[in-house]
């Protein structure tokens, strides 16, 4: 049995989130090497949480291990392709947190940066920071995973399956990730995440949809790739009163709470992408695709197979409900198994597998690019009031 060293970089949120998924993989053996993270106790943390073999808030001592074979960079996004960059030139394989990069401004631009760069100049360097990604990893000689687990849901993964078996047209796809708020304090910051809705949700659907058009340029025999974007932003609670926002669970600065995006392929196919950040309920995560024959409701969150109704929350403090659910009364929609319905047990097989076998990510560079550029050429578009060309 193949075995594979793993250190995760940043140790919050998706840190949690990928370790709890790292344990789960079946056929190839896992060791947990390093967590690491500049806040040591943090790191520390996850490694007795998780049993990873040791701390450490050193990227090039975990870099130098040679037991290390795979970085997985649960990072803000402001620090993904450097520290990918890094690790490609140590020889490691790369898993790449979502969304791959943005723009974080530079020292010369006025800010805040979400009010006042235009969005044409985030696009054209975007352009120019997405070919040299694309170089660098052509490069190596090692894998570069975009670690999307739309692509990798139990839901999408039947999808894929149907379309390749019945060889039919999608006609169009309408997704949404929707959230009641974020889990990280840098998301209010154009400056720390590169956007608000579009980046930190719509990248979801955005590349969930790409790789269902993937699958169907692989039936069809021929390449479906997106052609153009309209979008629509908003900052609506932004001018709410205050009494109004009592039940808001995040503010935001110069990002958006709110983006909607229309794709067009080159075969004429439509994709539909909606992202919130005030979905009350706890999280949104579904992809409705229409197809010439049929349809396929692929939903992800909330699940339906367990459901809870309480008439108060006594001895629930430590209860995981939902994600960013603040009501635990009433009826709510619980999360059972959560991390494999949402793809990140079946994201993380796949990479291992990926890596043991020498075998090439479902969800790689290509549609980590392709991603990136529709987010900033939807920027544009509500930006400027048109529809932008690819």
């Amino acid at each position: 049995m193949a075995v594979l060293g793993v250190a995760i970089i940043g140790c919050g949120f998706a840190g949690n989130f990928h370790s709890n998924a790292w344990i789960k993989v079946n056929g190839v053996d896992i060791r947990l090497k390093a967590a690491v993270d500049n806040d040591l106790s943090r790191a520390n943390a996850l490694k007795e949480k998780w049993n990873y073999e040791y701390a450490s808030a050193d990227y090039d001592k975990v870099l130098a291990d040679p037991e290390v074979d795979i970085i997985d960079i649960a990072l803000p996004p402001l620090l993904h392709l450097p520290f990918a960059y890094k690790a490609l030139e140590a020889g490691k394989h790369v898993i790449c947190d979502k969304p791959l990069t943005g723009y974080f401004g530079t020292e010369e631009d006025e800010k805040p940066v979400g009010d006042k760069v235009p969005k044409r100049k985030m696009y054209e360097s975007i352009l120019k920071d997405l070919e040299e990604c694309r170089e660098k990893v052509a490069k190596s000689n090692t894998l570069f995973m975009y670690a999307e687990n739309y692509i990798y849901s139990p839901a999408i993964v039947k999808a894929a399956e149907i379309l390749r078996k019945k060889k039919s047209y999608v006609i169009y796809m309408n997704a949404e990730c929707s959230v009641h708020g974020s889990t990280s304090p840098l998301s209010k910051d154009w400056n720390l995440v590169g956007g608000g809705s579009i980046m930190r949700l719509g990248s979801h659907p955005i590349a969930g949809v790409l790789y269902l058009k993937q699958v169907e340029s692989e039936v069809r025999g021929y390449e479906i790739r997106p052609v153009s974007v309209m979008a629509d932003t908003g900052r609506i609670v932004k001018g709410f009163p205050e009494e109004a926002k009592k039940h808001i669970l995040s503010k935001f600065n110069d990002v958006e709470d709110f983006g909607h995006i229309t794709i067009t392929f080159s075969d004429g196919s439509k994709a539909v992408i909606l992202s919130t950040e005030h979905y009350m309920g706890g999280i949104q995560n579904h992809i409705n695709i229409i197809t010439n024959d049929g349809v396929l409701n692929c939903n992800m969150t909330p699940p339906d197979n367990m459901k809870s109704f309480f008439m108060d929350e006594d001895g629930l403090e430590d209860v995981y409900i939902s994600e960013n659910l603040r009501c635990k009364t009433g009826w709510n929609s619980v999360f059972v198994a959560e991390e494999t319905l949402r793809g990140y047990i079946g994201e993380l097989q796949a990479f291992a597998e990926d890596v043991a076998y020498g075998r090439k990510p479902e969800s790689g560079i290509d549609i980590a690019l392709e991603t990136t550029k529709i987010m900033y050429a939807a920027y544009v578009s509500d930006e400027e009031g048109r529809r932008v060309n690819l």
